[in-house]
């Protein structure tokens, strides 16, 4: 890192320093950190902010700070089951000079080594999942963070939600309000703090990794155990001569039990009772309702709108009809009178517990935060002098790649774009610059004879002992 480089002589007397770790070019005063929080001027020098983190097993002592060998105790002394991570250890923008960390070790008796550096990332988002039954917004919709747009609603999965959020188009490609606005939710989200999105044309979410959303103010519990033809085909059975008739309510699939193969396969007579929407296949309808926050993520809040007629040459008085949500919050339980129309009544104990069941069987409600981002142009360059063969080496398996020591998910096709799951990450990974854009650590594991076929910076391999002498860490498990 530079520390003087392009300071006027005045500049140089009140010492101040320049920051090159990314195109900022920080000039920073004695005492102060760097428009990015990550360099201060620590008495005329340039210094790291936070101290490098490295991965232990959790059966090794931990160690809350070490600095450098005055205060390290050897657990780790022999590099058994450490992993130096990008968390802290700087980098520079373009990666115009090597990685800061090369660190040989050794694995089942094989010599490895693992590049170590922080990646600036202006093509990064991250993908939100959802696990609600709500209705959060139509797709495409734009999502908001203080009225700026930071992304937008995707396809929907199977009993999620889907946001994308991010990229360099808002990140830069927009008003310098609107990059700073994505910029810091995106930072907030990567850091597993809460953020309020607001959707265009639906709901108010406020999204926090590995927490359950909270969707208009209330607290999600659980996602839906599948659709409403699902639900049938999982209960049928046990629904056996308790119900004359089953519905169950669902935005995508609701169910009818009698008409369903389920209910073919348990014998049950027609109950003559018709839904609304669009008749797929037997017992299957495509839209009885509009999506919403009320029963199976429909608009209905009395599950009755959803029946458009009752056969009177099919139906019969004293019917028993059982309604149902997808995720087991909302049933009622009702039974025909002598003019066929349903009545309320109280739901009998086996019926109950099957609604019961229902609920226990969804899985709780979620937000899972995945970082997204492309590691490519100049961040391969202080791995390799020849770029392509770090990817062409990722490609083919050779290089294992990880973020702050989590796994990354690696996408097929050209480049290196990598998906990582931030809760799986450690406390502080993730920084940023106000150009805007994200700062993240990676790391590139290989065994040292691939590392130096593709043309790495071999020499500059040193042992943990090496990095251990004079580098501020932090010790995590």
């Amino acid at each position: 890192m530079s520390d003087d480089i392009g300071l006027t002589e005045a500049e140089r007397g009140a010492g101040i320093v320049r920051c090159d770790a990314c195109p900022v070019l920080c000039r920073i005063r004695p005492g102060r950190p760097g428009a990015c929080d990550r360099y201060a001027n620590e008495n005329g020098k340039l210094v790291r902010v936070d101290p490098l983190v490295l991965l232990a097993r959790p059966d090794l002592p931990k160690v809350a700070f070490a600095e450098g060998s005055r205060a390290w105790t050897g657990e780790l002394g022999k590099g058994d089951g450490a992993f130096v991570t990008g968390i802290g250890a700087t980098t520079t923008y373009p990666d115009y000079k090597p990685a800061p960390f090369i660190v040989s070790s050794k694995h089942d008796g094989v010599d490895m080594v693992t590049v170590v550096t922080e990646g600036i990332f202006s093509y990064c988002g991250v993908k939100v999942k959802i696990d609600t039954d709500r209705y959060l917004g139509p797709e495409q919709a734009a999502v908001r963070v203080k009225g700026e747009a930071v992304g937008h609603v995707t396809t929907a999965e199977y009993g999620s939600q889907m946001l994308s959020l991010g990229g360099v188009h808002h990140l830069t490609g927009g008003s310098k309000k609107e990059g700073v606005v994505t910029c810091d939710a995106l930072l907030a989200l990567c850091s597993k703090e809460p953020v309020e999105l607001s959707i265009d044309g639906g709901s108010t979410v406020v999204v926090q990794a590995d927490r359950p959303p909270i969707v208009n103010g209330a607290l999600e519990e659980r996602m839906r155990v599948g659709c409403g033809s699902a639900a049938i085909g999982m209960f049928a059975p046990q629904w056996k001569d308790h119900v004359d008739e089953v519905i169950v309510v669902d935005d995508h699939i609701t169910g009818v039990l009698s008409e369903h193969q389920g209910g073919a396969f348990l014998d049950m007579k027609p109950a003559g009772i018709r839904v609304r929407g669009r008749k797929s296949t037997p017992g299957r309808y495509f839209q009885v309702a509009e999506p919403g926050l009320g029963w199976g993520g429909t608009d209905v809040e009395d599950p009755l709108e959803i029946i458009e007629r009752i056969d009177p040459k099919t139906a019969w008085p004293g019917l028993k009809l059982l309604m149902v949500s997808t995720t087991g919050e909302h049933s009622a339980w009702f039974e025909l009178d002598g003019e066929l129309k349903p009545r309320p009544a109280e739901m009998p104990a086996p019926v109950r517990k099957v609604v019961d069941r229902i609920a226990e069987n969804c899985e709780p409600a979620l937000c899972t935060v995945l970082f997204m981002a492309g590691a490519g142009g100049s961040l391969r360059a202080g791995v390799t002098e020849n770029p392509v063969r770090l990817t062409r080496s990722v490609r083919d398996a050779l290089t294992k790649v990880t973020l702050g020591g989590a796994p990354a998910f690696v996408w097929p096709g050209g480049g290196i774009t990598l998906m990582v799951d931030v809760a799986r990450m450690p406390e502080k990974s993730f920084g940023y610059v106000p150009t805007p854009a994200l700062v993240a650590p990676i790391e590139f594991t290989l065994r040292a004879d691939d590392y130096a076929a593709l043309g790495g910076y071999a020499s500059r391999a040193v042992s943990l002992e090496d990095v251990l002498r004079g580098t501020r860490v932090r010790i995590d498990t």
